[in-house]
């Protein structure tokens, strides 16, 4: 699977092995409570875990990837805990997130963060992204697993709501594979804060 399959809150699996279905139930349990919606994407990259996460884990850079991010503030150290303020670019209806920095496991090679404000309609808004090692045209490559769960703003519907952040999440991780495939090509595999 080259695109991003969807897992939706219901659990109906689009494009989604058995394999994976294992890795969403014991990294991304999300709990959604009757006023919110919640899904799980994935994605394959083209690139070594190491390299798409030396990407992934920097909650202080998430332009590098994300192509809806303009600026991003670090308020404090990169630890659990650490609040980012983010500008969002023109053309979304947002232009600020405060965003605050819930799990960062280099290790297990996952993060996850929590919206707490800004002028946006992204209510109790949480995520987590896990790295998994997979092996894609016989090179190491990475399996990529975002969940989400998030108020349904008043007047939107769950599908519309989880159309909405599913459509942001995928552009994400577009954005990710492409960046990391980019430099994967460029025999770039050593972290990046290590280049």
């Amino acid at each position: 699977m080259n695109g991003t399959g969807t897992v939706n809150g219901n659990g109906n699996v689009g494009g989604v092995s058995n394999a994976e279905w294992e890795l969403i139930r014991r990294y991304h349990r999300n709990e959604p409570a009757e006023n919110q919606c919640t899904s799980r994407l994935v994605k394959r990259i083209k690139a070594p875990v190491p390299l798409v996460w030396s990407l992934v884990r920097r909650f202080d850079q998430p332009q590098r990837y994300k192509p809806f991010v303009s600026r991003c503030v670090l308020k404090g150290n990169l630890e659990i805990g650490t609040l980012r303020e983010v500008d969002v670019k023109s053309g979304l209806p947002a232009t600020t997130s405060t965003e605050r920095l819930e799990l960062l496991d280099d290790d297990r090679h996952i993060l996850s963060m929590r919206i707490v404000g800004g002028d946006h309609r992204l209510k109790n808004y949480s995520s987590i992204i896990s790295l998994h090692p997979e092996i894609i045209d016989g090179r190491p490559g990475t399996l990529v697993i975002e969940s989400f769960v998030v108020d349904v703003p008043e007047g939107n519907t769950k599908d519309e709501t989880c159309y909405f952040v599913e459509a942001l999440i995928k552009c994400n991780l577009k954005s990710l594979a492409d960046v990391s495939e980019r430099l994967a090509v460029q025999d770039r595999t050593e972290p990046l804060d290590r280049i």
